[in-house]
């Protein structure tokens, strides 16, 4: 998997290979498969709140751009911590799927023609 992660990683958004995990990768006739996890890393959280990672959410499903004509799924799990001390659930407030649709932002942007020309 390593030659395909140093490939991915020039395809895909930085985001997911940052905070994420490629966990699983499966191929089919017509579509191309790839499972994240992200990160055990509170470091986002302020240094005074005390958290331990209690599993993952519900797995997320987005549409990227296809690749060589195949249609191309990214399967994320977002990690949820506890707070130790309040007992509620925190997360990383994740914006990497644009409203409305089960694609990336950008891919969104690109099929709503909100990108730049480059002819007429």
């Amino acid at each position: 998997m390593t030659e395909n992660l140093a490939l991915l990683k020039l395809i895909l958004p930085d985001l997911l290979f940052e905070y994420f995990e490629l966990v699983k990768q499966e191929k089919t006739e017509d579509s191309i498969h790839l499972y994240f996890e992200e990160y055990n890393d509170s470091s986002f959280l302020p240094k005074n709140v005390k958290v331990h990672s209690k599993g993952f959410y519900n797995e997320s499903t987005v549409q990227d751009f296809p690749i060589r004509g195949k249609s191309v799924w990214l399967h994320i799990k977002r990690r949820k911590w506890m707070n130790i001390e309040t007992k509620e659930n925190v997360f990383r407030d994740w914006n990497m799927v644009a409203k409305g649709t089960r694609m990336t932002s950008d891919f969104a942007t690109f099929l709503k023609g909100d990108y730049i020309k480059f002819y007429d």
